[in-house]
């Protein structure tokens, strides 16, 4: 698909480009926001698997820059953003980066150090496996990878704190709802408009933490395994089949964004400039060292090669 033909199919990745976002995917925190109102009250948050960095870039926008730019700012009144990411990350102004494993307890550690022994008023996670096409795969190692975020929640986000998390909806959802509900009163799942229709994904907003009296955060996937009916039953087998029948759950689901606004399933026509022609935007920041870098390098080294042979055996 050529530049033009994606910036006209998909409304969001063009105007990323033009707002001067890493990725389309901005809007959908953005979105999230204006439904649930994540930001307000926010001074230090954690981005999980923030790579290549459009969430931490509206973090910056909607928090960092406001309070940099106020008259009224005051010693220590900035808010503290952290992102956390195995791959290298470009700078974002009022971003600490930080290249470690979410699953990894020292880089919990590492966090809360920046937070001067504070602990995260809001983590959001918009991470996601390289997925398949196998839906129920996708799904299972989606799930993990939220209950690796879970995790580190627990070390690192205050009593009362928001956690946002990427989903993928299938027929084990209830059952991480569920797991969710353990930690958090109040866990509404939702479908910003920049979310194409035809996607599986959806994004878990959870608020209000509250660990259940006394836990202990080494004591999370013990729990996790023996997950109670949220009508109250104890000691239920950790799986989705007691949430079918008489138990089960029905889960909140919201689509979030303005419903009149862009359709990101649909095409819209490209704008023309002066000359009365179309020029695409290059990607506000590619990524810097990408993990597909080495295929890419191994693909041109053996298009040369091949090349080379060709031109002998012409030469011949």
């Amino acid at each position: 698909m050529g530049k033009a033909s994606r910036d006209k199919r998909d409304i969001y990745y063009r105007k990323a480009k033009e707002e001067g976002w890493r990725a389309r995917s901005a809007f959908k925190l953005l979105q999230i926001d204006e439904e649930f109102n994540i930001f307000e009250g926010v001074k230090r948050v954690v981005d999980l698997c923030a790579a290549p960095g459009s969430w931490s870039q509206v973090l910056s926008r909607k928090l960092y820059l406001p309070a940099k730019l106020s008259p009224d700012l005051k010693d220590g009144d900035l808010p503290l953003i952290v992102a956390i990411d195995l791959q290298p990350m470009a700078p974002i102004e009022g971003v600490i980066e930080v290249q470690g494993d979410i699953t990894n307890a020292r880089t919990a550690e590492v966090v809360i150090r920046h937070f001067d022994g504070c602990k995260a008023d809001l983590v959001v996670c918009d991470g996601a496996p390289d997925v398949t096409g196998l839906h129920d795969m996708d799904e299972f190692v989606q799930f993990q990878l939220i209950l690796a975020g879970l995790t580190i929640v627990t070390h690192i986000l205050r009593e009362g704190g928001k956690f946002i998390a990427k989903i993928f909806r299938g027929k084990d959802t209830s059952l991480l709802y569920s797991q969710l509900k353990l930690f958090f009163p109040v866990v509404t799942f939702a479908k910003p408009k920049s979310s194409r229709n035809s996607s599986i994904e959806a994004f878990a907003v959870c608020e209000n933490y509250s660990p259940p009296e006394g836990f202990n955060p080494k004591d999370l996937h013990r729990l996790l395994e023996k997950v109670g009916s949220p009508s109250g039953g104890d000691d239920l087998d950790c799986s989705s089949g007691w949430l079918e029948g008489p138990n089960k759950v029905y889960i909140p689901f919201l689509a979030c964004g303005d419903l009149s606004g862009y359709d990101s399933d649909r095409s819209y026509p490209l704008p023309r400039g002066a000359e009365g022609t179309y020029r695409s935007l290059d990607p506000v920041q590619p990524p810097i060292a990408p993990p597909y870098k080495r295929a890419l390098e191994m693909k041109k080294a053996s298009s040369q090669g091949i090349r080379e042979l060709e031109k002998l055996s012409l030469d011949s």
